[in-house]
C-alpha cells in the first residue's frame, strides 16, 4: 500500500511538473514580420514609429506578440534582393516593404508564397507587383502612393515660386532606374508646357550629392527639383543644407525635407503611408490573404512652405501660394 502510496504521489509530481511544459509546447510561435527598407533606422525613425502605432492599433506589439527583423539597404539599393531572401528564408509570416519600388520587387522575386505589403509611388500593376489594383491575385498587396504623377505640379509650384527662373536642375538617383525614368517623363513634359529648360544630375552617394550641387551651382541653373528617393530622404538635411549654401530655391516631394529647411515640398504623406502598411500587414497576421486585399491609393498630400527658408534666400512667397499650402514654417 505504501509502495502504492508513493508510486501515486511521484505520478503527480511529474504531472504538476509537465502539464506547464506541455501548455508551453502548444502555445503558438510569435509571429515575425519582416521589414525591408531601401533607407536608414535613423533616417526613417519618425516612420517606423508610424508603422508601429498601427500595428499597435491592432492589437500587435513588438516584444510581446510580434516580432521584426529589420533589414536595411542604407543606400545600397543593389543589397535589397539578398535582404529579402534573407527574410524568406528565416519563414517570416509578411514582409513589409513600404516606399521602395526596387524593395518590393526584390521581395516578390525572392517568395511567391510568403505574403508581401508594398507600397510604391510607380504603377504597381505595370511593375508586375499585382495583377490588378482591385484583385492582387498572388502574393502582394498594398499602397500605390504617387510620384512620378506628382511630379508636374510640384515643378509648377516651384516656377510659380519663382517665375524669372528658367533653367532647372533635376536630381535623381540612378540606382532605381523604374523611378528615375517616370519622374524624368513627368517633369520633362511640364517643363515642355511651361517653357523651362531642364538640366539632369545623378546621385547615389553622399559624396556624389555634394559633387552634383558644385556641378549645378557651376552650371547656374536657377532652381532645383530632387526627386522622389528614399536615399535622398535620410540625406534630407545636407540637401537642404546644400540648397541654402549654394542660395538655390528646391523643391521636394515630401515634407521632412521642409522640417529639415527645405524650401518647399509638395506630395503624399509618408507617415500616413507608413500606417497603412502596417494597418495592412495587422490584417495579414489576423489571417488576411493579400489576394483579397485591395491595392489602396493614397488620398492625403501635403504642400509645406518654409519662411525661414524663403527670407534666406530673398524670395517674396505670393500670398496666393501662402493660401495654398497646407503648412507653413515661419
Amino acid at each position: 500500500m505504501k509502495i502504492r502510496r508513493r508510486a501515486f504521489i511521484t505520478l503527480l509530481g511529474g504531472a504538476a511538473v509537465g502539464w506547464p511544459l506541455a501548455a508551453r509546447a502548444q502555445q503558438p510561435a510569435m509571429p515575425v514580420i519582416g521589414f525591408l527598407n531601401s533607407g536608414t533606422r535613423e533616417g526613417f525613425a519618425h516612420l517606423l514609429a508610424a508603422f508601429h502605432q498601427s500595428l499597435n492599433q491592432a492589437g500587435f506589439v513588438e516584444g510581446r506578440n510580434v516580432a521584426i527583423e529589420y533589414r536595411w539597404a542604407e543606400g545600397q539599393y543593389d543589397r535589397l534582393p539578398a535582404l529579402a531572401a534573407d527574410l524568406v528564408r528565416r519563414r517570416v509570416a509578411v514582409i513589409a516593404v513600404p516606399g521602395s519600388p526596387p524593395g518590393a520587387l526584390a521581395a516578390k522575386s525572392a517568395t511567391s508564397t510568403t505574403p508581401i505589403v508594398f507600397s510604391v509611388g510607380e504603377d504597381p500593376v505595370k511593375l508586375g507587383l499585382v495583377s490588378s489594383l482591385g484583385r492582387p491575385e498572388g502574393n502582394a498587396t498594398g499602397i500605390n502612393f504617387f510620384t512620378g504623377e506628382l511630379g508636374a505640379k510640384r515643378l509648377a509650384l516651384l516656377h510659380e515660386l519663382v517665375p524669372g527662373a528658367a533653367r532647372f536642375a533635376v536630381l535623381v538617383n540612378p540606382s532605381d532606374p523604374i523611378r528615375t525614368e517616370a519622374v524624368l517623363r513627368e517633369v520633362q513634359a511640364a517643363a515642355g508646357a511651361l517653357g523651362l529648360q531642364i538640366q539632369v544630375f545623378n546621385a547615389r552617394t553622399s559624396r556624389e550629392i555634394d559633387a552634383a550641387f558644385a556641378m549645378l551651382a557651376h552650371e547656374r541653373v536657377d532652381a532645383v527639383f530632387v526627386g522622389p528617393d528614399p536615399f535622398f530622404n535620410t540625406r534630407r538635411v545636407q540637401l537642404a543644407n546644400l540648397a541654402a549654401r549654394y542660395l538655390m530655391p528646391a523643391t521636394y516631394a515630401v515634407r521632412e525635407y521642409a522640417d529639415a529647411g527645405g524650401l518647399m515640398s509638395y506630395g503624399t504623406s509618408l507617415a500616413d503611408m507608413f500606417r497603412q502598411v502596417g494597418a495592412y500587414t495587422a490584417r495579414i497576421l489576423k489571417g488576411a490573404k493579400p489576394s483579397d486585399l485591395p491595392v489602396v491609393q493614397s488620398t492625403k498630400f501635403e504642400f509645406v512652405i518654409n519662411l525661414q527658408t524663403a527670407r534666406l534666400l530673398d524670395i517674396d512667397v505670393p500670398a496666393t501660394l501662402l493660401a495654398r499650402a497646407d503648412e507653413v514654417i515661419e
